[in-house]
């Protein structure tokens, strides 16, 4: 199966479309632009949504549900908002379908025409912001820290799976404040928190900063966000977390009396995290056999393959594997144990290549009886003849090594390609070579501007850390307070 993936050299987009479809992770559904999340992929998913909801709680964040479609007035209420997202709305129109006359099918019942358009959830802002204002009255209400795990529409014309899809899943965060301070601090605080899961859980090194005010977020006052780099050199936003000032809170009238007795509005925050980090997954780490999945978000850590030529042999290899998936069990360790007879080992060694598995053990019957089981990494592709007993151990030590090799695998390849440029001639040729490029600019969006129509890259970020050493802008000449990070992006 894995022969049949395209070579990254050769074309890395047909080579993560053929990943996707063959390591069952997604595929296209009949409406266009839509995917259908396959149970393997899902599985990863739930991986993601398990450690970061586990975060999020233990940040004080609760979980609460709000309505898919949001009234249409509600979007016209904050003027940046509505004009960010105006070109991706879905509008639902009429609520009944009838049977045409001629007997051709249903059609819309153009008597149950809607007073007022619903759009369909492309982020809740507002419809959240409606429901604070019922919520909110006094001081001792806040703060609200809400999170909600739904589904949005954006209705995209240029798909891809998991990247960019007219429907995807996400989670995103909805905080109340009465004081600016505090929300800053939330803002920062849950960027915090998507560093830690993107690095210690997903093995991608991010590079944490503030989006200019062309890339910021429609309706919010300042934009964090961590930034990756994937194998081609393009970056990928990987998560955001927006201060929203006192915008929403304006545009609906939430205020709450204050300890000196004063009318102010509620200060925000939002912040989230998409299906999209599972393309992140992908290009981050993946080669041309197939996944490489961090052992932290792998949905089985180790998948055990029995080597047999009779029943006999499967029947002593079953009670031995029964005796190591016992212990796994016992340190916490996820397994599968495949020893359906309808595949040969060697296609299942290379399906669970291609799907990523940390760890395959293969166990034949010379194997117990040398007391030995063949282990196979497959972060190095390193394979090696291990003693059965104590293999628990063995592996529980080892797998905490793997997702330290996969994380430093990749920081190096970003550090190999992070560059600083201070010419803008030195930047044409650089950009073509992919790469974070770090670059004085003069902090303009004409100078912005000027350089994505000339280039195709952005600024993917304002770094929070670092250098802060003052210079001059490569394009204009003008003072730049530091180097921004440019990259061409997905």
């Amino acid at each position: 199966m894995a022969k049949e993936l395209t070579p990254r050299s050769e074309n890395y987009s047909q080579w993560y479309n053929d990943l996707v479809i063959k390591a069952d992770l997604a595929e296209n559904s009949a409406v266009r632009g839509c995917m259908v999340i396959k149970p393997y992929g899902y599985a990863i998913w739930e991986k993601m949504q398990h450690e970061m909801d586990r975060m999020f709680k233990e940040t004080g964040h609760s979980n609460a549900y709000f309505p898919l479609f949001i009234p249409k007035s509600f979007l016209s209420r904050e003027a940046d908002h509505v004009e960010g997202f105006a070109k991706e709305c879905a509008v639902v129109t009429h609520y009944r379908l009838k049977q045409n006359p001629d007997g051709s099918g249903v059609i819309v019942d153009p008597a149950a025409k809607l007073e007022e358009e619903l759009i369909v959830r492309p982020t809740s802002e507002t419809i959240i912001w409606s429901t604070y204002k019922n919520w909110i009255h006094s001081y001792r209400d806040l703060p609200i820290l809400c999170n909600q795990w739904a589904n949005v529409v954006r209705w995209e014309m240029r798909t891809r799976l998991f990247l960019r899809t007219a429907e995807f899943l996400w989670q995103e965060g909805h905080t109340a404040h009465a004081t600016k301070e505090e929300a800053i601090e939330e803002a920062l605080k849950m960027l915090g928190v998507y560093v830690d899961f993107a690095e210690k859980f997903m093995g991608i090194p991010v590079i944490r900063g503030i989006k200019s005010a062309n890339e910021r977020f429609a309706g919010a006052v300042e934009t964090y966000c961590i930034e990756a780099l994937m194998q081609d050199g393009k970056a990928l936003q990987a998560g955001t977390s927006h201060f929203l000032g006192q915008n929403f809170a304006k545009a609906f009238d939430v205020t709450f009396m204050n300890k000196e007795n004063k009318q102010e509005y509620v200060w925000a925050t939002s912040w989230g995290t998409s299906t999209r980090l599972m393309g992140a997954l992908i290009m981050t780490h993946s080669d041309d056999d197939g996944l490489v999945l961090p052992p932290n978000l792998a949905p089985y850590q180790v998948v055990i393959v029995p080597i047999y030529k009779n029943d006999a042999q499967l029947s002593e290899i079953n009670e031995a594997v029964g005796k190591i998936t016992a212990a796994l069990k016992a340190e916490g360790i996820s397994y599968k144990y495949d020893n359906a007879d309808n595949k040969r080992p060697g296609f299942k060694f290379a399906d669970y290549e291609l799907k990523g598995v940390p760890v395959r053990l293969a166990i034949g019957a010379q194997d117990l009886e040398a007391g030995t089981v063949e282990l196979f990494r497959r972060d190095t592709k390193e394979k090696k003849s291990i003693p059965l007993e104590g293999i628990e151990k063995y592996i529980k030590d080892l797998l905490p090594k793997m997702q330290q090799n996969i994380f430093d695998k990749a920081l190096a390849y970003r550090q190999s390609v992070t560059r600083e440029v201070n010419s803008y001639d030195e930047f044409k040729e650089e950009i073509e070579k992919g790469g974070f490029l770090l670059c004085h600019w003069d902090g303009t969006p004409e100078t912005e501007e000027k350089i994505k129509e000339e280039t195709k890259a952005t600024i993917r970020c304002i770094p929070l850390d670092g250098d802060k050493t003052p210079g001059k802008c490569m394009v204009t000449g003008r003072p730049s307070a530091q180097r921004v990070v440019f990259a061409r992006a997905y």
